[in-house]
């Protein structure tokens, strides 16, 4: 997920980080072994705390290792978690099922500790890949940035390869079967019933910290009102699939990021959400008077080029944007509530200020 302003995102300390992973490191691999560079990260994400290290030891045969690489934790419940929970091994399982049953590019995971009493918190390794991310702070639509400085040409064919790295995700077989340990396991009779309800059950959280939106509760009443008639068989769902949690080469797609969200559902989650995320981005920089990105990962284009590719048109549309709209709200509030922890704003008396695009979600909940 993101945030249109620099946001904190985690209390830990690094010597502490450190020394815990080196001592784990070295048990895990049965030899001695050294962590160093510890680090935390500017780019996008806030979702789990993420740490940039190095690590060197030489293996039984004598073979010496020096590799980057990262650790995502969950974050430390004092820090005001966006999410309710975090399945750390859940996320660890499914970016290992993805590099090994599709072409879409993730990071290499390497291990995964579900032990909460080293960090304070489960967390995995994985290999760090290098390369761009379309910023969040300042929106890479607001200029000034590599992505928006880049050829028309360039820009889709980054809108094209990412519209391709999720078509390659609903391409797997089975996944109902294969990603199961991703069911939610809240109330409804479909795929569809049980993700919305898990959302709800994710604003019930943050309403009862302080978060309660009115505007946001308008919109779940809404969907309920214009259910589609029409549900996709599941696929595996990214959840947060959107360009600032790609990892970039040449306007392609090097790592697909941040599986906090992942889960069973329609095509048209993933669909909806690529292009929603672009859109939040626009609405804040025409409000700001700046010309953005109009012509960038407009819905028809997205459609389009996915149908292409999978055979498939996306349905209901309307429907899915607002639910995409929806989950954007309740983002900022619990991110907006995360600043206010850490001192970085004040909390406002009504806490709908706390959302970037409350205009956007007014109009799209209107009627």
């Amino acid at each position: 997920m993101t945030q249109a302003n620099p946001v904190r995102r985690s209390s830990r300390d690094p010597e502490v980080l450190r020394s815990v992973l080196q001592s784990w490191l070295a048990a895990r691999l049965g030899v001695a072994a050294d962590v160093s560079d510890i680090a935390g990260t500017e780019a996008n994400g806030m979702s789990s705390d993420t740490v940039l290290f190095r690590a060197s030891w030489q293996d039984a045969d004598g073979v010496a290792h020096d590799d980057a690489l990262v650790a995502r934790v969950a974050p430390d419940p004092a820090d005001v978690p966006v999410f309710p929970s975090y399945d750390i091994s859940g996320q660890f399982e499914a970016v290992r099922l993805v590099g090994s049953l599709s072409t879409a590019p993730v990071p290499e995971v390497l291990w995964c500790e579900p032990d909460a009493s080293l960090l304070g918190a489960p967390f995995f390794v994985m290999r760090r890949v290098d390369g761009l991310i379309p910023p969040d702070v300042l929106p890479y639509n607001f200029g000034g940035n590599w992505l928006y400085d880049a050829a028309a040409a360039d820009q889709r064919r980054l809108q094209d390869s990412t519209v391709a790295a999720i078509a390659a995700l609903h391409g797997i077989d089975d996944s109902a079967q294969r990603f199961a340990f991703l069911e939610r396991s809240d109330p409804g009779d479909t795929h569809l019933h049980r993700h919305v309800a898990h959302t709800r059950a994710w604003y019930d959280m943050v309403a009862a910290d302080g978060c309660p939106s009115p505007l946001v509760e308008q919109g779940f009443t809404w969907l309920e009102q214009r259910w589609p008639a029409y549900e996709s068989e599941p696929v595996l769902s990214w959840g947060d699939a959107r360009i600032g949690n790609v990892i970039y080469d040449d306007f392609t797609p090097l790592a697909l990021l941040d599986w906090e969200m992942a889960g069973l559902g329609p095509r048209e989650l993933d669909v909806a959400w690529l292009v929603f995320a672009h859109e939040v981005f626009q609405e804040l920089a025409t409000g700001l008077e700046l010309a953005g990105m109009p012509d960038f990962l407009r819905l028809d284009d997205v459609c389009a080029h996915y149908t292409s590719l999978t055979g498939y048109e996306p349905r209901d549309l309307d429907f899915y944007r607002r639910y995409a709209a929806l989950q954007w709200g309740i983002v900022f509030l619990r991110t907006g509530r995360r600043q206010a922890h850490f001192g970085e704003r004040e909390m406002p008396a009504d806490p709908e200020d706390l959302i970037y695009n409350k205009a956007q979600l007014e109009r799209l909940f209107a009627d």
